[in-house]
């Protein structure tokens, strides 16, 4: 094959052909249509007696050219693929730098007025620097660029910057900067460049953009959003740390009117991911961010890490103010969250948070809702123990699995034979005395100059046995 020889099928040279034809003949028309407007013969001046103003020049007013339509797979896969050699010879033709590239699908669409789906076709657009950006190839992005690429065009609702953060591509970010894109242009779905940076792996991409002027504090177009409530809702420790670190505003509100620290709360689902996601809660609270802020259906950080069963992330909220007590607007507490959720994750240490609840201020819960605590006999012990007296237990305790109630056999034999008889004196004084403190329980009992073993008791620490 010699050098000069064109490396596109003949379709794609046809498709190019065409496309320059309809090119040229739109412009001739417009010419054509310019030399008639200009050689046609002006009225005659009306009669009057005024002096007539001096008719004024007629100013040529050009259309721009028609942009260029490219539905070639092969040009586009030319883009995708990052091939320079083909890359090359697509742009012998100048106006294919900011050509349109047309994709056309077939997807199925539910009719309503006939109620069926139908087979509809679709068209998405994009470019030729957003296909490059997408993919990480800088050296084509460069050559774009090179040759006048418009860097914020957004066809298809996206512009290059965006699709180079979304995929974590930071060379690509930078060189996109360095000619002069806008870090805080708002895609069509309503994100910033800096809301996409949403994965470990977009890191060097955020901080680029925030070294060049991005606003940390940029809300997403319909949910209102910023680039923290996104950072904490993932766990992105060094995203949240970043952002911070530019003033990023800890107090921001969603259109839910939650906060980044109840986005980070109601994010750490995973007992394997609980580690960042509780670093990224105690940023936020060192940063000042309000544990009590609740959104507009009141559901407290709290709340959402009692939903999450996360008894780490509900200790440092409650060290820092949270209410124990706190109601949502269905007039749920923390703790009817934990009991509702035991039962699916009895491996995540409820009791743990159950405790803490208790002696952060919590009031015992409801006799009936002990049965939700069946699959946790440690959390069924802690509420069990909050009561002075033992409520009735025999219509629900046959439902404990035969394999639970064999591996916890003296705590359910003392529960039984506990059940309806008066507790020990010595419960009773625990219970007085937590009556009598309250939500200091905790640091109340923390200061009293008692053995150890006196302060577990108090505070509700597993026994394995009911007295």
């Amino acid at each position: 094959m010699s050098r000069d020889s064109f490396i596109f099928s003949p379709a794609s040279l046809r498709s190019f052909r065409l496309e320059q034809e309809m090119q040229d003949w739109e412009e001739a028309r417009r010419e054509l249509a310019h030399r008639r407007a200009m050689i046609r013969r002006p009225l005659p001046p009306a009669l009057s007696t005024r002096p007539q103003p001096r008719p004024k020049k007629i100013q040529e007013v050009r259309a721009p050219p028609p942009q260029i339509r490219c539905r070639d797979t092969a040009v586009h896969n030319t883009f995708m693929c990052g091939d320079m050699a083909g890359i090359y010879a697509v742009l012998r033709e100048a106006s294919m730098v900011n050509a349109l590239m047309e994709t056309v699908q077939e997807e199925m669409v539910w009719a309503p007025e006939m109620g069926m789906w139908t087979l509809s076709t679709k068209t998405k657009q994009t470019s030729a620097l957003r296909l490059a950006a997408s993919r990480g190839h800088s050296a084509c992005v460069e050559e774009l660029l090179f040759r006048g690429a418009e860097v914020d065009a957004d066809p298809g609702g996206r512009t290059a910057l965006h699709d180079a953060c979304s995929g974590g591509h930071g060379t690509c970010v930078q060189l996109l900067l360095s000619h002069g894109a806008d870090p805080n242009v708002l895609a069509e779905d309503g994100n910033s460049a800096l809301h996409l940076c949403n994965t470990a792996d977009t890191y060097q991409c955020a901080e680029l953009l925030v070294e060049s002027g991005a606003d940390v504090n940029i809300s997403h177009r319909q949910s209102r959003l910023t680039p923290l409530h996104v950072a904490a809702r993932r766990g992105l420790e060094k995203h949240v740390e970043l952002l911070i670190s530019h003033d990023a505003d800890v107090a921001a509100q969603n259109l839910e009117g939650e906060t980044p620290l109840n986005a980070a709360c109601s994010g750490a689902e995973r007992a394997s991911e609980a580690g960042r996601y509780l670093r990224v809660v105690q940023r936020l609270l060192e940063a000042g961010a309000d544990p009590n802020k609740a959104g507009k259906k009141q559901h407290t950080p709290l709340h959402n890490a009692c939903d999450n069963c996360s008894p780490r992330i509900a200790q440092q909220l409650l060290q820092h103010g949270a209410f124990a007590v706190a109601t949502n607007c269905f007039g749920y507490t923390p703790m009817d969250c934990l009991l509702q959720v035991v039962e699916d994750y009895p491996e995540q240490q409820p009791e743990d948070i159950a405790r803490s609840l208790l002696n952060y201020g919590a009031k015992p819960p409801s006799p009936r809702m002990l049965k939700l605590c069946l699959l946790s006999p440690a959390t069924l012990e802690v509420m069990i123990n909050s009561y002075s007296v033992i409520p009735p237990c025999e219509d629900w305790i046959d439902e404990v699995p035969e394999d639970l109630k064999m591996a916890n056999c003296s705590f359910f034999e003392s529960l039984q034979k506990m059940t309806g008889q008066p507790r020990s004196l010595q419960h009773l004084c625990r219970c007085s005395l937590r009556s009598y403190l309250e939500g200091r329980c905790l640091s109340a009992i923390n200061d009293l100059n008692i053995p150890s073993s006196m302060r577990d008791y108090l505070l509700l620490c597993l026994e394995g046995v009911i007295r």
